[in-house]
């Protein structure tokens, strides 16, 4: 059994007052970052995140085949900037070149950062084969944009990431 003054020796050594200091920060920062990651939790959980795990596969296959069948090109201007108008093109021709008209074309614009920011537009069709949507965003950074054609019983999806700058006056 040690004594009081061996357990005093042992309050002074610097040593084993530094590995208790290191012990107690890293768990203090441990528990700053767990209440940092549930305070500002995005929300970026899907509620019906297994129905869609499941249409996954199916998803995949379909895309396979149906990009045999149509080409599409997205035409996004190179300078995005916030609260700025700025128009999309979408266009879809299949493979003998000619243009095909889907029976709905959507434009879904999606923040990776910010679930609660995301929305959609349907793209209006300017000539056959080229859609178009007219449209703002309101936050600097990244987005996700993705349009979805309707043709039958196929979708065809096109998707591209873009970013988003600052205005600056």
């Amino acid at each position: 059994m040690p004594t009081r003054l061996e357990l005093s020796a042992l309050r002074r050594n610097p040593w084993l007052m530094g590995w208790i200091a290191l012990v107690a920060v890293v768990f203090l920062v441990n528990a700053t970052m767990v209440t940092l990651a549930i305070v500002t939790n995005p929300g970026l959980v899907v509620d019906d995140y297994y129905v869609r795990g499941q249409a996954t596969e199916q998803e995949l296959t379909s895309r396979a085949a149906t990009a045999a069948r149509w080409t599409t090109n997205l035409d996004i201007p190179p300078d995005l900037i916030q609260n700025t108008a700025v128009t999309l093109r979408f266009f879809i021709v299949d493979t003998a070149g000619q243009p095909v008209t889907p029976e709905t074309v959507t434009l879904y614009n999606y923040r990776p950062a910010a679930a609660k920011r995301d929305f959609a537009l349907p793209m209006v069709a300017e000539a056959p084969g080229r859609y178009a949507a007219t449209l703002s965003y309101p936050l600097v950074g990244v987005w996700d944009v993705l349009v979805d054609a309707k043709i039958g019983d196929d979708q065809v999806h096109v998707s591209h990431r873009i970013a988003v700058i600052p205005h600056t006056p």
